[in-house]
């Protein structure tokens, strides 16, 4: 009986994940094609050299040198070549996001050293990265003296020949390896160690948009409040927490789960050695005060998944439910090798996120929205929501989209959060309140000359919050001694941006409203530098609105009626809340669908 490919996460490379900090950001690469860039030696010695020496004349292995173009610049690669065979690659300085290539070095390498040669598919959700390596080991090939074909962002391997395979069979199968769909596997394993549970993921690497989150935000209970002596969340904190999401727009026995949920979340990620020790006010957290929660938190639960043998298949796109009589028995997807077969299992959870990567489901669900570009991760293209419809399932919220006001042009990072800051376009003017947001503000932003906004903050801002210190650390940020130094380093009219600085102070420290309203004049800019600057825009950072859900993570047909084995969590899914409300109602959806394992 022909099997379906196994595509495990790799993880015994040297390059494995850990639950130690990365240094890089926490920016999420995009598919955008870059200008075509050939691999030829950087210089003329360098070829001749390779022409008198090369590695098929060498008596053993040879390690060259080799440089790629990345998302983040310039990447470094050592690359052994005995022969006309590429036996090593290792990694050297590069540029990209750690949460990300920890994750994709590994596959890339693998797909190159078992094809001997570059022209192989990119990881997904990876391109800029996988780009640099392909080219740099293009790059040692040609200094070897042996012959590759140019490499682009287009470069991919061969195409494969569409198959169908057997159908494999699972207990439950979730659909999607971000944070919501991990939760839920690692839930029902813990809940059945017996359950043979299967996580499908379209992305070659996983934990979706997770990975990148400064802010794991909701959580009750924590080690962290208890330590700041934050009373409100450490006492009654369930009765207070279902006070404060009373108005949030879930049901009431949801909100009662999710308080639950996040009442002991904390105790269940310190159990598998993630350890959120900074609560910056209310029920904010970061692993600590200069370290993103979201590497620490998925690189954890990447960990545990892999230590309980659930089983992992990447590259792997659910595309369909198998539906008989009105229950869910399954999932049809589709792989990286173009081979296509059934999951049949007792239980489905759907755990693929949203829609915000979709012009077109943005247009028709959300209209407007469409015109802005996307925070998220490039996996959110809502491939359920027509399966959900075509069902009879009910959606909820479908135009409610949160707007992130502050993502740098062009690297994609979320910023801002100074306590202070402007928004100036290339002439240094105020054009809005900086208190706007929504489709309000992302549609004004590009309307400004060139498209051209920029954020504009003091020292003082550049102390008030640690997203701001690692951009401005990282480069990210155009810094000057004065405001002329800063205008001439962003690009933008001096005179126009000091004249805007001196009216934003006067109505500061005057206490009275300026003529844009509401503008966080809650203070002066500081009388001197260092001052700090980058473009930014507006951008879509999580679709809202998705399949209604019972407070068991059960689907419900329109009716209101369950949609037997079929479970949703996430951000497929209509919920008030974010990243760890997904969290939560995955491992309700986990439990729930372990529990009731025949």
């Amino acid at each position: 009986m022909r099997k379906a490919k196994l595509f495990h996460v790799i993880a015994a490379s040297a390059t494995a994940l850990s639950l130690a900090a990365c240094s890089g950001s926490a920016a999420n690469e995009t598919t955008t094609a870059a200008p075509e860039t050939t691999t030829a030696p950087a210089t003329e010695a360098a070829t001749t050299a390779a022409a008198e020496t090369t590695a098929a004349e060498a008596s053993g292995p040879v390690t060259y040198d080799a440089k790629g173009s990345g998302y983040g610049g310039e990447l470094n690669l050592k690359v052994t070549i005995d022969g006309d065979k590429i036996t090593e690659l290792e990694l050297g300085d590069h540029h990209e996001t750690n949460v990300v290539m920890d994750r994709a070095f590994p596959v890339i390498r693998e797909r190159i050293l078992e094809a001997n040669t570059p022209v192989v598919d990119s990881v997904t959700a990876a391109t800029f990265s996988s780009y640099a390596v392909k080219a740099a080991v293009a790059d040692a090939m040609t200094q070897a003296g042996l012959e590759v074909e140019k490499i682009t962002m287009a470069t991919a391997g061969p195409v494969k020949e569409a198959a169908t395979l057997d159908d494999v069979t699972a207990d439950i199968v979730v659909v999607g390896g971000g944070p919501s769909g991990l939760a839920a596997a690692i839930t029902a394993k813990q809940t059945n160690k017996d359950a043979h549970v299967m996580v499908i993921e379209k992305m070659d690497i996983l934990s979706g948009n997770g990975k990148f989150d400064m802010n794991f935000y909701d959580l009750i209970n924590s080690e962290a409040q208890k330590a700041a002596n934050n009373e409100k969340w450490t006492v009654n904190q369930v009765e207070n927490f279902i006070e404060a999401k009373s108005t949030a727009g879930d049901s009431e026995e949801r909100v009662k789960v999710w308080a639950e949920q996040e009442n002991v979340l904390d105790a269940w990620l310190r159990d598998m050695g993630v350890e959120l020790d900074y609560n910056y006010g209310a029920m904010n957290h970061m692993a600590k005060e200069d370290q993103y929660a979201g590497e620490v938190i998925q690189a954890g639960m990447e960990e545990c998944a892999r230590e309980l043998d659930i089983e992992i298949r990447t590259g792997t796109k659910g595309v369909d439910l198998i539906m008989e009589d009105g229950r869910c028995a399954g999932v049809s997807v589709e792989n990286n090798n173009n081979e296509s077969y059934d999951i049949r299992a007792q239980y489905t959870i759907i755990a693929t996120g949203g829609f915000c990567s979709s012009k077109e489901l943005l247009a028709e669900y959300a209209p407007g929205f469409e015109v802005l570009n996307t925070s998220n991760q490039m996996g959110t293209t809502g491939d359920f929501v027509k399966v959900f419809e075509e069902n009879g399932f009910k959606l909820e919220q479908m135009d409610n989209v949160r707007v992130f006001p502050n993502i740098i042009v062009p690297r994609r990072d979320l910023t801002g959060g100074a306590d202070v800051s402007l928004l100036v376009n290339k002439e240094g003017a105020r054009f809005i309140s900086e208190n706007a947001g929504g489709l309000e503000l992302g549609t004004t932003i590009q309307a400004q000359p060139d498209g051209a906004v920029y954020s504009i903050t003091d020292k003082t801002g550049y102390d008030s919050f640690y997203r701001i210190r690692k951009h401005v650390g990282l480069g990210y940020y155009a810094q000057g001694e004065t405001l002329a130094e800063l205008a001439e380093a962003l690009g933008i009219d001096g005179a126009g941006l000091e004249q805007t600085v001196a009216d934003f102070n006067e109505a500061a420290a005057a206490g009275t409203e300026d003529q844009f309203l509401k503008a966080a004049a809650s203070r002066p800019l500081d009388a001197e530098g260092p001052y700090y600057g980058v473009r930014i825009e507006a951008a879509n950072h999580m679709t809202k609105g998705g399949v209604s859900c019972n407070e068991n993570a059960q689907v419900l047909y329109e009716d209101g009626s369950v949609v037997e084995g079929l479970y949703a969590s996430g951000e497929v899914t209509w919920q008030s809340g974010g990243y760890s409300q997904s969290v939560c109602f995955g491992r309700v959806a986990g439990e729930q669908a372990a529990s009731n394992l025949k």
